[in-house]
């Protein structure tokens, strides 16, 4: 345990507040002698729509180390530089003098890294404050409004950094980590025995409306590992991250608000002010770093909106999700139950299980018309299968094992390698392709028990799985078929959804020439069915696999659910040596590896069915409901009847 005495009492303005900022502005004068030095040589500015753009309102050249994305906004309109909340920026390359290692942008991102997600940087392609000045010619700017994915992010993590401002001044928390959320944000600090209570949202509501009426500026400042440690002393969680992650003798960056002063690589926005509204929405215990064995600290969650009434709308939204809580609904009218002697496993009332049954006979009523050809495969395997497609190398920890006759097994996971197992029992011809090969087996993942929530996150569970087999040439149609099915699938749910292009990560597997013409049939196949700019490009966030098509289904609440997928994996193919016959008789290209495309319209039944009942809020259409009609006898000699 680390936090001691740190956190002994909640103290209003703790006297280290006044001298980390004053540690951070000695800090901040020597940055400002180091960009004084910096040469301000022209740049130009792409727009999107290839307008390049090179002097601002005063008919001044744009300076590199000078002029910032939002000097370049106001060229264009006074209203996009207020609405823009932040920049993404495609250099053609950096000034002579810029150095990303000075510009502390190598090694980690510190809080990002520390919850699991990713953190590659692409030096060319970046989001930017639109405060920070450019530091190269730019070959496309694009301005993002709140609507946009990676606006959203970068409001509320800025946001995040105002809520824990507030818990500074209240509480005089330290604070350790504070990520943006896909709706929302949290902040987690120490507090030693001390615990937050829903007595404190207001006083913590009220001091960030301060926060925001004062529009603090959002500044970012570059320090060494020695000056981080400087600023953040006293805070054992702050100075633990500085030590691990940051190598002796390099640099990274900080953000201030305020008087708060926080690890943070950004971006963010201008001022507190862009945040319009702002509610503290719950809160909970945790533990350093995600381990029971580390210091309790304080989580509270946030959510903020750039105009009041998106705020109204979001509370009426998370009521009407309370009302139909799915887990309710399915006590309220008999069709699920949990035990606790098989916790995340759902036990299926007969009401519930005609609904189970019909979502499944639905999507079996697509795959006669579209092709599918459904198998089954076993539950157990031995563990040398998941040795084999790599599973085990990152998943043993989540699956059920057990010993057979000294052998170690487990119940799947997923039912891709034993898909693989099936197309790799024959020869296969190019004519045989595309192999269509659909799945709902049952399947088994190892959830912590304190992860299980409703039909949300089981242990056991079926997915409307299916992978399809097939030649390279052949990819852009069964992606678009895939699609097809994906729309009319939603298109009966009433349900409305989001396409994203996630391309190839940093550590992808594979020849680029074959991840970048996976990327451009995709692509392809995103505009036939959404048409130009109806679908996103999510840079590097596909898996290291192949690339994949994100969709994003929104319910009648607006809420965001990832349900239906489609991916290409070039990985399987080669772990498992599949191949067809090509039908060629040049030496060396008799056969060729198929690309596996993973696909699921519903994703796991369980989850499905969760999201449609609480979508629906209980009043299932006829077409699905278990209790389609009732016979009322009007007198007691009709019963018979």
């Amino acid at each position: 345990l680390i936090g001691g005495q740190s956190f002994e009492k909640r103290t209003a303005n703790p006297a280290w507040i006044k001298k980390r900022e004053e540690t951070y502005e000695r800090i901040y004068a020597l940055r400002g002698e180091e960009l004084a030095t910096k040469k301000r040589v022209d740049i130009k500015v792409t727009m999107p729509d290839g307008n390049v753009l090179e002097v601002d309102k005063a008919g001044e050249s744009f300076k590199a180390w000078e002029t910032s994305p939002y000097k370049v906004a106001v060229v264009i309109s006074q209203g996009l530089a207020d609405a823009a909340i932040v920049a993404r920026v495609t250099y053609d390359g950096h000034v002579a003098d810029y150095n990303l290692a000075e510009d502390g942008m190598v090694g980690d991102d510190l809080m990002v890294d520390e919850m699991g997600a990713a953190n590659d940087v692409n030096p060319h392609s970046v989001l930017w404050d639109m405060t920070r000045p450019l530091i190269g010619n730019v070959s496309k700017m694009e301005f993002l409004k709140f609507d946009d994915p990676d606006a959203k992010t970068t409001f509320w993590h800025s946001s995040a950094h105002m809520m824990g401002e507030a818990m500074e001044h209240l509480f005089g928390s330290r604070l350790t980590i504070g990520p943006p959320l896909e709706g929302g944000f949290y902040y987690d600090s120490y507090m030693g025995s001390d615990a937050i209570k829903e007595d404190d949202y207001k006083p913590v509501q009220q001091e960030v409306n301060k926060i925001i009426k004062k529009k603090q500026k959002f500044q970012r400042l570059v320090v060494t590992k020695e000056e981080a440690l400087e600023i953040f002393e006293g805070n054992p969680f702050k100075e633990q991250l500085i030590n691990n992650k940051i190598a002796d003798g390099t640099r990274t960056t900080v953000y201030k608000c305020g008087d708060l002063i926080d690890l943070c690589r950004g971006p963010h926005v201008n001022h507190t002010g862009k945040v319009k509204a702002f509610a503290a929405t719950r809160h909970s215990a945790t533990n350093w770093l995600g381990d029971t064995e580390n210091d309790s600290l304080q989580r509270m969650y946030g959510i903020s909106f750039p105009d009041k009434k998106m705020l109204k709308a979001w509370l009426e939204n998370q009521e009407k999700a309370k009302a139909r809580d799915h887990r309710r609904i399915a006590m309220q009218q008999q069709l699920v139950m949990f035990h606790d002697l098989s916790p995340g496993s759902a036990f299926w009332l007969p009401y519930g299980t005609r609904i189970y049954n019909k979502l499944i006979d639905f999507i079996k009523g697509f795959y006669w018309k579209k092709g599918y050809d459904e198998i089954i495969t076993p539950n157990i395997y031995n563990l040398d299968l998941w040795h084999q497609s790599g599973h085990a190398l990152h998943y043993e920890d989540a699956m059920f094992s057990f010993d057979v006759e000294g052998a170690k097994w487990a119940m799947k996971p997923m039912n891709c390698p034993g898909h693989c197992l099936m197309f790799g029992n024959s020869i296969r011809s190019y004519r045989d392709l595309p192999l269509r090969l659909a799945d709902f087996g049952v399947l088994h993942r190892n959830e912590l028990s304190g992860a299980l929530t409703g039909l949300t996150r089981v242990r056991r569970f079926q997915q409307d799985d299916a992978h399809i087999y097939c030649r390279d040439d052949q990819i852009e149609e069964e992606v678009l078929g895939a699609l097809n099915f994906m729309k009319e699938v939603y298109d009966i749910f009433g349900m409305t959804y989001k396409l994203e292009l996630s391309t190839r990560p940093e550590k992808a597997l594979g020849e680029h020439a074959l991840w970048d013409r996976a990327e451009a049939a995709l692509a392809n196949a995103m505009n036939q069915f959404a048409g130009e700019g109806g679908w996103r490009v999510n840079p590097g966030d596909g898996a290291f696999y192949g690339p994949k098509i994100d969709i994003k289904v929104m319910d009648a609440m607006a809420r965001v659910h990832q349900c239906a997928t489609v991916q290409l994996d070039f990985q399987l193919p080669i772990r498992f040596d599949l191949k067809y016959n090509t039908g060629s008789k040049e030496k060396g290209k008799e056969f060729e590896r198929p690309v596996m495309v993973h696909r699921a319209m519903l994703g796991s039944v369980e989850r499905m069915f969760a999201v449609l009942c609480e979508h629906w809020g209980g009043k299932w259409p006829f077409w699905i409901s278990p209790r389609q009609i009732m016979i009322i006898p009007v007198h007691a000699e009709w019963k018979e009847f």
